[in-house]
């Protein structure tokens, strides 16, 4: 499991020790629900997901207990994954082709976003070298805190450094998206509906269609798919589309509750943690993203440059930030969400088969270099 997993508490304890905590789950409903709420009404970009993450990340900061359970977390990033598919309409074929430049361009950008943040990271943040290079490495949250644990690495400071990433990227990309030649926040649907359509809007067919792209997840889980939970469905949800037999979207309550439980999941990961460890690895966390945002910016440039897609687009598609989230963003912003979904699954993918081999060659070449070997 991957990027669409990364609401894991960087301290939590582990998983079969917990028990369902009604109070704590009840609390992290409500204030998601209203800080979306309030950022709606406020016309804020990903308004349901940033809302949420505030309210409950301010109220794990001041010690209220919060909890998502992660099976509804899973159960909306499958709904996620399922209007996701529907962006990969047939239309989208004949494009395919313009993006293999930008896909290449994506092991480009790990090599150098996760180089540059790990220069950054030991050279000013004094981290060791397994823990600088995982929390560098823009993407697979999970496996990087696993294999940053097992390669000696600080793994609470890789996966605070993680959290603290993703939450970053969140808050900043949308709002800074609005910058960008083009955006019309006027031309929007602020509506519930602009969302996606009323529930009463679909038929027992799209139902039927809806809750069959629910197999995906757990075939893809068996095939050991990076990021299966969410991949699976978007995945048949594609084939169908693509095939012309089905045009169908999930209902825009059930896209606002997936912003509202992923935002409260973001926001859950601070419990726990000593509020001057967070202030510490935050100010690092900043500088670290920052750095990844320069790199996604000059890329995205390049790319655009050389192939002529959209700028935005390819903005969200190298924003290191995760699958889920990112997704959200795009759906959010309205660019072009499948072009952005593959990259980042390209990204995890990139990410989870190579980064273990080059951080051993890696440290092969320091220690040569160290012995003069």
């Amino acid at each position: 499991m991957s990027e669409p997993h990364e609401t894991e508490p960087a301290s939590a304890p582990p998983r079969r020790a917990r028990r369902f905590d009604w109070p704590a789950f009840a609390t992290a409903m409500v204030l998601g629900t209203t800080g979306g709420a309030i950022c709606f009404k406020l016309h804020v970009p990903l308004a349901f997901m940033i809302g949420a993450m505030l309210a409950t990340t301010i109220a794990a900061l001041g010690g209220v207990r919060t909890m998502v359970p992660p099976r509804l977390r899973d159960g909306l990033v499958i709904v996620l994954g399922i209007m996701l598919g529907a962006s990969f309409t047939p239309s989208l074929l004949g494009h395919l082709g313009e993006w293999s430049v930008s896909l290449i361009f994506m092991a480009v950008y790990i090599i150098i976003g996760a180089a540059a943040g790990t220069f950054y990271l030991r050279r000013f943040a004094r981290y060791d070298p397994p823990t600088a290079y995982f929390t560098a490495m823009p993407g697979g949250f999970t496996e990087m805190v696993l294999m940053g644990g097992a390669s000696g690495g600080d793994d609470r400071s890789i996966a605070l450094g993680h959290s603290l990433r993703i939450m970053l990227v969140v808050m900043t990309v949308p709002f800074a998206f609005q910058a960008l030649p083009g955006y019309d926040p006027a031309g929007r649907d602020w509506s519930l509906h602009g969302l996606g359509p009323w529930p009463w809007e679909l038929s027992l067919t799209d139902y039927a269609i809806i809750a069959a792209c629910f197999i995906g997840a757990p075939v893809a889980q068996k095939l050991g798919i990076p990021a299966g939970i969410l991949v699976g469905p978007m995945l048949l949800s594609a084939g169908l589309h693509l095939a012309g037999l089905t045009a169908v979207k999930p209902p825009g309550l059930l896209v606002a509750a997936a912003q509202v439980v992923i935002g409260a999941s973001i926001g859950g990961r601070f419990q726990r943690v000593p509020l001057m460890r967070i202030a510490r690895t935050a100010g690092i966390a900043a500088g670290l993203t920052l750095v990844l945002l320069l790199v996604t910016l000059a890329l995205s440039l390049l790319v655009h440059l050389l192939t002529g897609l959209n700028l935005a687009g390819l903005i969200l598609a190298y924003a290191p930030g995760g699958l889920a989230e990112m997704s959200l963003v795009a759906l959010a912003l309205h660019v072009d969400a499948a072009f952005v979904a593959t990259h980042h699954i390209i990204r995890i993918v990139l990410i989870i088969l190579f980064a273990p081999a080059a951080y051993h060659l890696w440290r092969r070449w320091q220690e040569r270099r160290a012995t003069g070997v």
